[in-house]
């Protein structure tokens, strides 16, 4: 049986730098054909980094609809497997082989009838273009934000700075995407890196899942632009806050905004912008003053 393959591999560049030659030492992620099975049936093939694997199954499933909890997975097997024999690719690839509880492999079938391709950052499947932007909730009692959560500017800084000390792998490759549950208890921060941005988030919303919490009452963070997927995403898990370095879509500050998520983005060393309900973020008088002096 193939191993599997580690998470980044050293590579050895000629660089040609100010005028000069040399062999340099560069180490990238790596990118692995990752692919979820259920009931023995292939439903979805993804590019990824091949490291958090059952958080990456856990959020996964979840995100999908698959399953509500934790408890909804009775067993996860990861088989490497060797793609191709002589003369083919003689790449690796990963089978994740996820074995649902009886009553959620109802819900697998009833979803996959509906999968028309293969899922990736698009949105191939889905039913219908209303389904694109449904965002479906958990079964039985709604999550619900805690109704008193607010946040300060030094909070978001804070929060960035525990989302970049978190990316361990992104130091070396500086090529990955990372997503985070950032807690307001003061907690330790929950940090996963992807290839995928969407990936980086599922493996997040895998972790809090198999711990037994949710997003209520914290921010999800992110390394990327935050485009639909990944509002929706934050929604199913609760999380009441997003927080970005990079700027959204048009259509997700639209969906932000109905969802009731607070949007921050385009957060750096000097700031941050507010997009969606501003009223969970404090604004003092010194903050205000110094946006009128800017």
């Amino acid at each position: 049986m193939a191993a599997l393959p580690a998470a980044a591999c050293a590579v050895r560049p000629l660089a040609h730098r100010d005028g000069v030659w040399r062999e340099e030492r560069r180490v990238l992620a790596e990118e692995t054909p990752v692919a979820f099975t259920y009931e023995r049936t292939t439903y979805a093939v993804m590019l990824a980094t091949p490291a958090d694997l059952e958080d990456f199954a856990y959020g996964f499933s979840f995100n999908e609809g698959l399953i509500e909890r934790a408890e909804d997975i009775r067993g996860i097997e990861i088989v490497p497997r060797e793609i191709g024999g002589e003369g083919k690719s003689g790449e690796s690839g990963i089978e994740v082989r996820v074995d649902l509880a009886p009553d959620r492999v109802e819900a697998f079938w009833r979803r996959r009838r509906f999968l028309l391709g293969a899922t990736g950052c698009g949105l191939c499947g889905t039913e219908s273009l209303e389904a694109a932007l449904a965002t479906p909730a958990p079964e039985g009692s709604a999550r619900r934000a805690e109704a008193g959560l607010r946040l300060t500017a030094r909070d978001v800084a804070e929060a960035m700075a525990a989302l970049a000390a978190g990316q361990r792998l992104n130091r070396e490759s500086r090529a990955l995407h990372a997503a985070a549950f950032w807690p307001l208890d003061g907690s330790e921060a929950v940090v996963r890196e992807d290839v995928g941005r969407h990936n980086a988030l599922d493996k997040v919303t895998g972790a809090l899942l198999r711990r037994g919490g949710d997003g209520c009452s914290g921010a999800v963070l992110l390394t990327s632009r935050v485009s639909l997927e990944l509002i929706q995403k934050t929604a199913r898990l609760g999380a009441p806050l997003l927080i970005a370095v990079s700027a959204p879509t048009a259509l997700a500050v639209r969906r932000a905004e109905a969802l009731g998520i607070t949007l921050i983005a385009v957060a750096r060393a000097d700031g941050f912008e507010v997009f969606t309900h501003p009223h969970r973020v404090e604004m003092s008088l010194e903050t205000q003053d110094e946006s009128h002096a800017a």
